[in-house]
């Protein structure tokens, strides 16, 4: 129970975050929104921007093999994932395949499915294909 509102808390934590970058984004600060969200990847996630920028998807895969984020965790980071998509074509070529990944992961490994989930699936589909 203790772990669960560990978890919990830090999850409305990140979606403070979430929220004030998004905020960013509207105000047209997007070199802040952009370096609020790096930090948030390294502190909130320990995702290297090296890796969340990597062309090669399988380190991206490798990570999320073994970082082992709960699932609640996951679902924070593909949020802050899929805001990331529509700022530029080159952008969503590197974070949609790794959002599908988190995805499937969740599917996979947690064997959790949410219909918001599905729904991005197929709308990021147009980012890869």
């Amino acid at each position: 129970m203790y772990r669960r509102d560990l978890i919990t808390a830090e999850i409305q934590k990140l979606a403070q975050v979430l929220a004030r970058i998004m905020g960013l984004k509207l105000e047209g600060k997007l070199a802040e929104a952009s370096q609020v969200f790096d930090e948030t990847m390294q502190s909130g996630f320990q995702l290297p921007k090296e890796i969340l920028e990597s062309d090669d998807h399988t380190i991206f895969e490798n990570w999320l093999h073994e970082d082992n984020l709960p699932p609640e965790k996951l679902d924070s980071l593909s949020e802050f994932l899929y805001y990331e998509l529509g700022i530029s074509a080159e952008r969503n070529l590197l974070i949609a395949p790794k959002l599908n990944l988190v995805y499937q992961y969740l599917s996979d490994q947690h064997k959790i499915v949410h219909l918001v989930n599905l729904h991005r699936q197929k709308t990021i589909q147009q980012y890869i294909s």
